[in-house]
């Protein structure tokens, strides 16, 4: 995927949903922990070094997994890079499990996810598609991955 560098760093300057200081390693072999100012915004984590504003570089948090390394580390890998991973280092446990479970909520995918089900639910409840009134109700994006609209009994696979 290619991103515009200004647009990045604008979008690096934009209110995030979690942002501190956390120690990173690198997926190179041979990185060592840095302190790095990480933020979050939407879906995507920037990382820059503590005394400059633009990012040092960002990650897209899509088709990524986030892991619990031990108490207070996590780690993201990406899907087709599994062997790649992002070590970050928080203060405390509580800090660890907030960003793990902010990142996970930052993926498009989830979002869409919760769409789908709720999208459903809203049916089920009222005998009405909440999209409908938007044109978008036969869009592939807010289908299930076959390209099938859910039916109410279908919500368990959420």
């Amino acid at each position: 995927m290619r991103f515009n560098e200004r647009e990045l760093v604008s979008l690096s300057r934009q209110p995030s949903e979690l942002a501190a200081e956390l120690g990173m390693r690198g997926p190179k072999k041979g990185d060592v922990v840095k302190k790095r100012l990480v933020k979050l915004v939407v879906n995507f984590l920037f990382y820059f070094r503590t005394d400059e504003e633009e990012p040092v570089g960002a990650l897209l948090l899509e088709q990524c997994r986030v892991e619990k390394e031990d108490s207070q580390t996590f780690s993201i890998a990406f899907l087709d890079e599994a062997e790649r991973k992002y070590v970050f280092e928080c203060d405390n446990e509580e800090h660890c499990k907030k960003w793990i479970d902010s990142i996970n909520k930052a993926s498009y995918e989830f979002m869409r996810r919760n769409l789908i089900y709720y999208r459903t639910e809203i049916h089920r409840l009222t005998g009405k598609d909440p999209l409908e009134q938007y044109g978008i109700s036969d869009e592939t994006r807010f289908q299930v991955s076959n390209g099938q609209q859910l039916k109410a009994r279908d919500t368990s696979s959420l």
